[in-house]
């Protein structure tokens, strides 16, 4: 979908919970000398200006990242997080984001690789500058990140996160996500996957865990915060979530302890709540 832009969401509510989680993945990947691949299928700009004008229309990181960086309370699964946003913002006033891509490179060593994913003119340009300097840690490629995965599963390292996160803007989205999920399962079963999907009130969201529990992998894991009540009209998301093939073992206490404080913080009309289920052998 190349109308689609993340500036317009950059440290939303959705952020904060995918961002967290993924940098709590790759700190546990990191207590292994083995090196890994970080691979992600829609890489956006990888840093954002919340002070630019995509940023500020809606201004949707003043009720996420806002309410949480500079807390001194924070849950073990947030602290890394907290870190890394405080590293762009060292005068204390909240003007860079950090995209799934930099939150990433911010936690590998020497020997661990980024393989980036990204179609939009635009965020591909931008992309290729904030990672100019990160020689062949990093590759690029203006490729659609569905067909991306099958050209890098199985890493060389056999060991990987994968970051599927597409805008669902398209009712197609959800059984290409469904399907590209299926045939990486397949490629590289050992995998970790991490794919985000929005809280919305129709049967293509509704379905889509079902149909992530039938691809039927080693154990996985399904965690996602409501911020606010449904809308009556049944439009609008609500919340978002996580659906994580072959999760770390440590990842369900993690987020047993942190996500009623999420609930509590970023909760925006008093009905925030979360769900978090696993099935991990």
């Amino acid at each position: 979908m190349l109308s689609y832009r993340h500036a317009f969401h950059a440290g939303n509510h959705a952020d904060v919970l995918k961002h967290a989680v993924q940098i709590s993945i790759l700190d546990y990947l990191n207590q292994k000398d083995k090196p890994w691949w970080y691979i992600d299928s829609h890489s956006g700009a990888g840093l954002y200006d919340l002070q630019s004008d995509y940023a500020l229309k809606n201004a949707e990181f003043k009720s996420g990242v806002a309410r949480v960086w500079q807390h001194q309370d924070l849950p073990e699964m947030l602290q890394h997080y907290a870190e890394i946003v405080r590293e762009l913002n060292p005068d204390g006033i909240l003007k860079l984001y950090p995209g799934s891509p930099w939150c990433a490179h911010q936690t590998t060593r020497p020997d661990d690789r980024l393989r980036l994913f990204e179609l939009h003119p635009t965020d591909l340009r931008l992309l290729s500058q904030n990672f100019g300097g990160a020689g062949r840690r990093v590759r690029i490629e203006a490729i659609d990140g569905y067909a991306g995965l099958k050209s890098v599963l199985p890493p060389l390292t056999r060991r990987a996160l994968v970051l599927i996160d597409p805008s669902y803007e398209l009712k197609t989205d959800y059984q290409a996500t469904v399907n590209a999920v299926k045939d990486s399962l397949v490629r590289f079963a050992e995998g970790t996957y991490v794919i985000w999907y929005p809280l919305l009130q129709t049967n293509d969201a509704r379905q889509l865990i079902q149909q992530f529990k039938a691809l039927q992998a080693k154990s996985w894991l399904n965690v996602s915060l409501s911020v606010q009540k449904p809308s009556e009209r049944g439009f609008g998301m609500h919340g978002s979530g996580l659906f994580i093939m072959n999760p770390p073992w440590t990842l369900p206490r993690q987020l047993n302890e942190s996500m009623p404080w999420l609930v509590k913080t970023l909760d925006q009309d008093g009905a925030a709540s979360f769900n978090l289920e696993h099935h991990i052998p």
